[in-house]
Formats: C-alpha cells, structure tokens, sequence
C-alpha cells in the first residue's frame, strides 16, 4: 500500500496549490453545470483515480498527447477511465470501465523523449451515458455520481473512520518501504469520504478491485469493501513479517545459501505448494496409474507415508525417495509384443551372422517352443565358444529378431553377491543389484538379457555371485526373484536369459545344470572368408570413410590375411588386419596419390610385411615312419605329422613334441597292439626289444594333447617297424584301444577343411563319425575321398602300401629267431 504516495515531492513544487487540493475541508467536487456538453476520456493502465487524489500519469499515445494539449489549453478538465486490458494499445469504448472519474490537469511537462507527463487531481465520479466520438480521441456524454454517508449515525462514520486510520497505521509499520510522510498525510485527513478515495488509490490491489470501489454509490459499503481489502493486506504482511522472523538468524557468508533455501521452504509450506509433501503426493498419483500388483501398490504408498512423517532435512530422507521413485520406475507387469514371426527371425540371423547353422537351428527351435507354449519356463540358453566368434552378437541379434528390448550384463570379474542381489537398505549407498538395474534400464519386464562372461564369475570373502545366479536363472524360481534392496519379489520368468562362456570348466556345476550349452567351435577358413566379404570389409570401409568403389579385396587376398596373419576360431584379429589394410588404403585416398584399387596377396604382404604363420603342407611319403594327422584347435583344424625312428639299442621309447599325458596313452596303446600283432604284421618281435623307438610330434613348442592321433601313431609305427610306405596324400584321425578299434573323436569338420587346404586327397575316420560329415556342408567336402575304418587292420589295409620304401632300413639282430 501507498505504493503511489508522492505528496512531499509535489507540495515542494507548488505548495499553496496543491496542499488546498488535499484538504478535505473544501469542496472538490464539480458541479453540472461546470461540465461542457461533452468530456474527453482519457484511458489509463494499471490505476483507478479517484476523487481528491492527485497522481501523475505519463501520456505516450498521439491520441491522448493531443487530448491532454488541448484540455490543457481550455478548462484543463478530462475524464479518466481504467483499461479493462493493459496489453491493448489503442483502447475503444469495449476496452474501458463505465465509471470514471473528472480530474483536472494541474501541471503538464514535455519530456525530452517525446512522451508528455500531467499531473493531475480527481474531482468527482462519473458514469457513461454515451460516447459520442472515437476519434481523434473518445468523448462522451456523462453524469456525475454522488457519494452518500449516513449523517444521522456519526458513531457508525466514526467508527469506520478510524477503523481504517489504525489499518493504515499497522501496513505503515509493516512495510518499512513507505515514507514516514504518509503517517502524516494520514493524521490530517478527517473527512471520511476522502479518505475513503486516498487510500483506495494508494491500495496494494489489482485495477479490477479498485475499480469496484470506485463503481460504488453507497459510502459506507464503499468504505467497508475498502476496510477488508486493508484487512486482507494486514493479514499477509503481517505472514511475511512471521516468516521472515522465522528464518531470521545472524547470517554470515557461509550461511546465505541456508537462509534463502529455508525462507523458500518456508514460504512454500505457508503458500500450500512446490514443499515435500507435494512431491510426495505427485510420487503417490504417479503410482495410482502403475500396472502392479496390489502387495507392490500397497508397500508403495506405505513407503510414502513413512516419508511424509519424515524430517526433509534428515539423512533419511534422500534414501527412502531414492527407494521409492527405483519402485516407481520399475517396468511392473510392462511387456514389449514379441514378433514371433519366425521366417524374419531366420533372415534377421542369416543377415547378422554367416555359418553357425546348427546355433541357428537351435534358436529358431526355442523361439517356436515360445510361440506355441507363451511360457519362458526352459533351459537358459548359454552359448558357449572361443573368443569372438560371435556369441554375444548372436543375443542382439535375437533381441531384434523378436523386437524385445536388449541389456547386457558383463560377469567377468564380478566377485560380490551384492552385485546380483544387491545391498541392503540398511547400507550407506546401497543400491539394487545389477539384474534390478539393467530391468529398470530395458523399460520393459520381457527383455533379451545377456549374461556375458558368464566363466569368469569369481567368488571372494564377500560372497559367491555364481550361487546368487542359480535364482535368477532357475525358472522355477525367478519368477519371484528377491533383490536385497527392493525387498519385493520381482517377476524374472519373462525375461529371456543368454549366457556366454569361453570356457566350461569354471562355471558352477550347478549354474551348468541349469543352462542348456549350445557349442559354437568357430569359423572355417571358407566360413571366414565369406564373413569378411559380408560384414568386416564394408564395416572397415564404413568406420575408415572409404566409398563402396574405393577398394576391393580379391579373395586370395583375403585367404592370405586368414592363413598368413590370423590363426583363431573367430574374427576379431582378421577384423583388425582388415582395418590395417583399409587404413592404408585410405592414406593414399587423402593425399590423392595413385593406388591400386583392388588389393592382392601380394599386396597384403607389402602392406602387413612377413606372414606369422606358416601353413602345414602335406610333404610326401618317401621316409617310413611319417604319417599326417588331423587336429583341432581352438583357432582351427590343422594338420600334424607323427614321425618314428628307430636305433640300436635296448627296446628304449621316447616320446617328444610336449604330448600331453592322453597322447602319450595313445603311443603306449599303438606300441602295445603293436607288439601283441607282430607276427600278423610281419614284424620280427627281436626288433622291439633291441631296438630303441622315439616318436616326435611336430613343432616342439607347441603344447599337444588329446586321443585324436591314437591310429595316426600306430600307423606310423607300423610303418617304421615294416619299413612299408605310406600311401601319399593321405590323412586320418581317431583314437585307438588295445583291441585295436578305431573310436571316434570330435572337430571334424575343422579337421575335415584343414586336410583339404594342406592338400590332402583321402581321409580315414572312425566309422562312428560318419554322423559328422552328414552335417558338413557338401561344398567343403568336395574332391575328398572318406574312408570309415572300424578297426586298426582296416587302417593299415588303406594307409599302407605293399612296398617298401626307396631306402629301407635293414634289422640285425645280436641272437637266432628261436623256433620252439
């Protein structure tokens, strides 16, 4: 209030004017007959004027610059009206108030900005007969309205009267922005009528609410209309007085930030909105539209409760708001539609990853039991094979093929339960365990989730993450998984769980038990090959900014980067070699030097230097003794050669090439049969026991085991001991017994593709995996003769020829065969 007093200002400026225009004892009203037929109306913004009150008004506007110049020029009266809008700028007679008031122009500047300020003094009220003109500037007819008082009840009047004097007094006191010249402007008004019009001018109200009290006829209503504004403004300066002694305190730097963050609270809590409780209430509607269960919804809102009976300031606080709001985003009982759509499944897959189609084949086998029985309840899926091979690919593959959303969580190195189950929410920074986290993260309660790495789970003084595993992949116990922290059982049975391993060997037994392991040994030099047409040289081209049409590699090329460069059972090294190469190409290309655009072998070995690896190649049959095998590795088939050679000496045996303790089991189980055949194979027994046996394996360095080579070793030694040759471009594989039966062994197909690149023709096999080359696609089989052997005899009969070789060894003997 009194926010527009200026009275001291003006009595300095024309003090015998203006301080009888205040007094209330003379007479300020206008008569009709001083009025002319018409009045100028003078629409003003965001103030009402009123009778006796003089206030300054700056005029901007041409129309009302030119009214103003021309009332000043003649009886210096106007009528002043209140906008209904301030934003209109040109006012009509829709835009303003009915009821005005006369005023007189007491003074008129011209500012040097061009706008022109009057001051000027309230008359009397007046109400809108009729507008005459609008332009240039409205006038209209008008009548003068009177204000009564009562003058038979003087107590009534003086009552109201000093009712508002003490109103007046206390928003003085309250609001120290006031000048103390009001105080006595105050005391010197006795007329009730004037007032009344004084401080409903200087009245801390919209223009509506002071137009209402200008509108009124009745004095006394006027006056007690006025009376509870005043009151209303007591009551809120006196609530801005308390809050401001509520959160007054002796305040030095550090403490500022405090002060206004607690006088906003404060402020708040009075005004009902933006505090605590709104917050919590805004938590409370959010979880009114959850699809959750009613134990869920019910622990929720309890949770709630329990934090509004919280102190906001305590450490509490942020702890339980954290829990709720981890409730409140947790995708309850909210699934993505899966596409069961198995065709595009199998697009999806044979456009992701080539080869791997018995992975494949299984998958689409479990996506066909989901869409039959709509029940995740099976065997968790754990693929399981050498590094980069593809295995975690695969899952984001299957994700997209069922348009799920798609997590991942890597094990590798997990060694704390609380990592799966979480911590409790006693702990200071507790938090859900990452299965919760990666659910909230998916958005949705039926994602495809990863579980990567799941070999390399170690356990420690904290506890064993793999046996926190066995309920969130046991069906028949996640669909009611208990998070430490959420202290809710949440529904897993949806989610579509897929391991990876590297290894089998460190996955908890019982974690095995659980998951249904499906092997994927790697990829054939072929298979690699169309990979790297398919995916890793427009990938490289892509990341390296090169064109389709800038570079293209020849398929020797690309079989020189996977025999000469790379040897492992995925991509991940020939994706690198590829990058090596593109990056070279793509040097030329910025520079604008000339370079060939399709890159050769030849051109492989000047951009990568030497080869690192040496390719086995089948090297004849003119020595007795030496005979091709067939093994797997991790990064592949390969072929081996087994060479015998025999000394003078006492029937000693050495084993060479560091076989492991399988492969030495073989060579005792060839010797053996060896010895006990003798006679049938033509072998003077004398030999074994005069002469000195070493088998070695080549190359020496590398660490060899495994029953693979079993009739490898015993043809080898049947060769040397018979000094027969060894039928050419010959290969075999399997494991032997002492009954001299051939047995099965595994990786044929990689074995199968190695004997084919060393140029090997025939193949002997056990007869039991003939299974195996059933599955082997026809094209990698092509130009190899198979041989299925049931028995060592068979083996002999195919691999060894009647003759001898050029150069045979001749046996002495120190004593007589004896006959007996």
């Amino acid at each position: 209030m009194f926010n527009n007093f200026f009275f001291s200002d003006l009595v300095q400026d024309d003090s015998d004017e203006l301080i009888q225009l205040i007094n209330p004892e003379e007479d300020t009203g206008v008569q009709d007959d001083d009025l002319p037929d018409d009045i100028s109306i003078l629409p003003i913004k965001n103030t009402v004027l009123f009778p006796g009150v003089v206030i300054p008004i700056t005029v901007g506007r041409q129309k009302s610059i030119k009214l103003v110049k021309k009332a000043y020029s003649g009886d210096r009266f106007i009528g002043v009206i209140a906008q209904k809008n301030v934003k209109i700028e040109d006012p009509t007679k829709d835009d303003i108030y009915k009821v005005g008031t006369i005023a007189r122009i007491i003074k008129m500047l011209v500012l040097p900005d061009g706008n022109t300020t009057i001051i000027i003094q309230g008359k009397s009220r007046f109400e809108i007969e009729q507008i005459l003109n609008e332009e240039p500037y409205i006038t209209a007819k008008v009548k003068l309205l009177k204000s009564d008082f009562p003058v038979d009840n003087k107590k009534e009047i003086k009552a109201i009267t000093q009712s508002l004097k003490d109103s007046a007094s206390k928003i003085l006191k309250l609001n120290p922005e006031i000048p103390q010249e009001a105080q006595m402007a105050l005391d010197n008004i006795h007329d009730l009528g004037f007032l009344t019009h004084f401080l409903s001018s200087n009245l801390n109200a919209e223009v509506a609410d002071k137009q209402k009290l200008l509108e009124i006829n009745d004095g006394m209503k006027r006056a007690t209309l006025l009376l509870e504004y005043m009151l209303k403004e007591v009551q809120l300066l006196e609530l801005k007085h308390d809050i401001q002694r509520k959160v007054h305190t002796d305040i030095d730097q550090q403490q500022r930030d405090y002060y206004l963050r607690q006088q906003i609270k404060v402020m708040q809590d009075e005004l009902g909105f933006d505090g605590p409780d709104q917050e919590v209430e805004a938590l409370r509607a959010k979880g009114n539209k959850k699809k959750w269960g009613k134990e869920v919804h019910k622990h929720f809102n309890k949770e709630l409760d329990k934090i509004l009976r919280m102190n906001p300031a305590a450490a509490e606080y942020p702890v339980a708001m954290n829990y709720v709001e981890l409730l409140l985003e947790l995708p309850w009982n909210e699934y993505t539609q899966d596409n069961f759509d198995l065709k595009r499944a199998r697009k999806i897959l044979d456009k992701d990853h080539f080869g791997m189609e018995k992975v494949k084949e299984r998958i689409i086998e479990y996506l066909a039991v989901l869409k039959l029985k709509q029940d995740m309840k099976g065997p968790i899926l754990c693929l399981y094979g050498p590094p980069g091979v593809g295995k975690t690919s695969l899952g984001r593959s299957i994700a997209k093929a069922l348009k799920r959303k798609y997590v991942r969580m890597s094990l590798g190195g997990v060694h704390d339960e609380a990592e799966i189950r979480g911590h409790r929410k006693t702990y200071v920074g507790a938090l859900p365990g990452k299965v919760v986290q990666n659910i909230k993260k998916a958005k949705s309660s039926n994602p495809v989730f990863i579980l990567d790495e799941i070999d390399k789970v170690s356990s420690d003084f904290r506890g064993d993450p793999a046996s926190a595993l066995l309920e969130v992949l046991d069906p028949e116990q996640n669909n009611a998984f208990a998070d430490n922290y959420l202290e809710l059982e949440y529904d897993l049975s949806k989610v579509l769980f897929i391991a990876t391993a590297n290894s089998l060997e460190t996955i908890h037994p019982a974690l095995r038990d659980r998951m249904e392991i499906i092997e994927i040994t790697g990829y054939t030099q072929e298979e690699k090959v169309e990979i790297a047409k398919r995916h890793l040289i427009p990938k490289q081209k892509k990341e390296h900014g090169l064109k389709t049409a800038d570079v293209s590699f020849h398929k020797r090329a690309i079989e020189k980067l996977i025999d000469g460069y790379t040897r492992e059972s995925g991509v991940r090294n020939l994706e690198r070699k590829v990058g090596s190469v593109v990056r070279h190409i793509a040097k030329f290309i910025a520079m604008d030097e000339e370079y060939s655009k399709t890159v050769t072998s030849d051109e492989v070995i000047k951009i990568l230097g030497s080869e690192v690896y040496d390719k086995e190649l089948y090297q004849g049959n003119e020595i007795a003794g030496v005979v091709t095998g067939l093994a797997w590795t991790q990064v592949g088939g390969e072929i081996l050669f087994i060479e015998s050679s025999l000394s003078k000496g006492k029937g000693k045996l050495t084993l060479s090439g560091q076989l492991g303790d399988v492969m030495k089991e073989s060579a005792m189980a060839a010797i053996s049969y060896l010895r006990a055949n003798a006679e049938t194979l033509g072998i003077d027994h004398r030999a074994f026991d005069q002469y000195d046996l070493h088998v070695h394996v080549p190359a020496g360095a590398v660490p060899k085991d495994g029953p693979s080579a079993g009739i490898t070793m015993f043809t080898s030694l049947a060769s040397i001991y018979t000094q027969r040759m060894v039928k050419e471009k010959i290969a075999m594989t399997g494991e032997i017994t002492l009954r001299g039966k051939v047995l099965p062994v595994g990786g044929i197909k990689e074995k199968i593709l190695a004997a084919k690149r060393a140029g090997i023709s025939e193949i002997i096999l056990s007869e039991r995996n003939k299974r195996d080359i059933n599955e082997i696609d026809d094209r990698y089989i092509k130009g190899l003769k198979i041989h299925y052997v049931e028995n060592v005899d068979e083996v002999l009969a195919l691999a060894l020829l009647k003759e001898k070789v050029k150069r045979p060894m001749q046996f002495t003997f120190a004593d007589p065969v004896n006959k007996e």
